[in-house]
Order: C-alpha cells, then structure tokens, then sequence
C-alpha cells in the first residue's frame, strides 16, 4: 500500500536531484497537488522557484508547460485562439499551453488584467473558453505562479478575486551556506546537469486524493479553523477608536483551505487525523493573501504574517 510518507519521500528524493534545500516549499507544493489547489511562490530572483516547479513536474511525470508573463502578452497566448483553415473554409480551434497537467505562471504579476482574467476561468472552473466553445482542461491541473516582491516596475499587482484562488503563498528564502556550497558543485558543471526521471504518475495522484479524504476530522477541530479564519474578518474595520490593521479577512476560502490542506498534509506525514498542530503550520501559508493590509500596518511595518500570529495566539487550541 502507497502510504504518504513513502510517496512524498520518492518525490523529494528525486526533486532534491536539482532543488537543493526548501523542503519546506516541497512537501507544501505535495500537499497542494493532494489538495487540487494552486500556489502563488514570492521569493528574489534566483531562488531556483521556477526549477522547482519544473522539477516537481518532472518527478511527477506529468506534462509541463511554461509561460513568461510580459505586459505585452496577450490572452490568447496562454488559452490558445481560433485559427481558419483555408482548405475547409473553416476555424479550428488552437489549443495554447495552458493545456497542461502543470502550469508554470513565471512572473505572473507583470501580465495585464486581460490575461489574468483569461487565467482566472482556468485556475477556478478547470476549463477555458475559445471562440464561444469550452474546452474541459487536462486532470489533474495546477497553476504555480512566480512573483518578485521588491521589482514593482512594469507590474500588474495580482487582484483579489484572484490571489484568493492561490491554496498557499509560499514565501521562498535565501539558502542555507551548506545548500548553497551543494548547489555550486552540483550545478557548476557547464557540459553536465542533474537529470530526473518521473517516479509517479498524474493517475496515481488522483487515487491518491481518496486516502486523502479519508483522513478524520473532529468537530472540535473543524470549529478551530473556523474561529480563526472568522477571527481576521472581526479585525478588519474594528470601532470604538481602536486601530485597525486589516481591509477585509480571509474568506470562506480560506477555512476550506485549511481544511483541504490540514488533511492533505496529516496524510503525507503518516497520521490518519487532522490536528490543531498542523492547522496552525499551515495558517500563514494558507491566510498571508487573503487578508489585506492597511496604510497603517503598512506604516508600521506590521505583516499579514504577524497579525496571523497573534490570531493563533488568541484562539482556543481544542483538547483534541
């Protein structure tokens, strides 16, 4: 029997062929393929984020597409478009990469609203729509997208409606010394890289999704993710002279993210219940874009990842 533990092993072990270190960037890109659900990775240019992903898709031996995202792109660069056929007088349809198991969004902040919308009907209804026809898109289907944090220039910061579509926001740091001296000697060869092999499948992760679902929640926990994701929307636009630090909370997204997420996770680490040490793990991941900041936290140099935290502080931990 595949277990989580032994399956998220065989991938680590041959993403780790290229990616050296971010383990914890890994196994939260695992729980989102377990969970069917995107992720929006923010990190300094050369971090190695768009190796990751295409790592990952190597690994996991399904297909792999790529799109740079420019201010110049157009949407049907990523849905595809109609194209005539001269010889039968007719338009065919031409499919574009989003036609993919796993899509790679590079720098997904520098496209215009019109491409992000044209991705929006992807990463939501699975399907796209070319020349008034919808195609269904391949199974499974994930969007990871790439963004800078500090180059603004040229940039079309992410709406709402559509970070809110993001299972997590991964945050990817610098490398550790002893990483970084790997990464030097495994990748300084200019005639020799790190080569990787699939060692699992598209079909297996969908059957894998079952044991996933099968993972016990009590109520007791099933109120925690509600109490703290109810929790950020009573900070946004407090009274009474307070200050606040939030526009708005995290959507209903977010608790079922948790949800989808904590059982995806308690699944590869071998547990068969979620509990509430892994919903607090997974809380910024899950709750760092939904919730958004005012001038003053701003100001303040106050994060989503704090005011997460003092969430977490302040709630109820269940005896479960």
């Amino acid at each position: 029997m595949l277990t989580g533990p032994i399956w998220s092993q065989k991938l680590r072990v041959e993403i780790a062929k290229a990616v050296v270190g971010q383990d914890a960037v890994v196994e939260r890109l695992l729980v989102a393929l377990l969970a069917n659900g995107h992720v929006l990775l923010e990190g300094m240019p050369g971090l190695a984020k768009t190796l990751l992903v295409k790592s990952l898709g190597t690994a996991l031996g399904v297909q792999f597409e790529r799109i740079q995202f420019t201010p110049d792109l157009l949407p049907s660069d990523v849905v595809g478009t109609m194209i005539f056929q001269p010889k039968t007088g007719e338009f065919r349809s031409h499919h574009g990469p989003i036609f993919a198991n796993l899509v790679l969004a590079d720098e997904i902040n520098r496209a215009p609203a019109k491409v992000q919308s044209a991705l929006l009907e992807g990463m939501q209804e699975r399907q796209v729509t070319i020349g008034g026809v919808t195609h269904p898109l391949p199974k499974p289907f994930f969007v990871m997208a790439t963004q800078n944090p500090i180059e603004q220039e040229g940039t079309y910061p992410l709406p709402e409606a559509q970070t809110d579509r993001f299972l997590f926001k991964l945050i990817v740091d610098y490398p550790s010394a002893e990483d970084e001296s790997t990464m030097m000697q495994r990748w300084g060869q200019v005639t020799r890289q790190p080569e990787l092999a699939a060692v699992s499948g598209g079909e297996e992760l969908l059957r894998l999704r079952a044991d996933v679902d099968a993972i016990h929640v009590a109520p007791a926990v099933q109120a925690y993710i509600l109490a703290i994701v109810r929790a950020t929307r009573g900070l946004a636009g407090v009274s009474g002279g307070a200050k606040s630090y939030l526009n708005f909370g995290a959507s209903p997204r977010a608790s079922l993210a948790l949800y989808q997420a904590g059982r995806a996770l308690a699944w590869l680490r071998g547990q068969d219940y979620l509990g509430p040490a892994l919903v607090q793990e997974l809380a910024p991941d899950v709750m760092r874009h939904r919730v958004g900041l005012t001038y003053e936290a701003e100001a303040e140099e106050i994060t989503a990842d704090k005011i997460i935290a003092g969430v977490l502080e302040k709630t109820p931990v269940p005896a479960v």
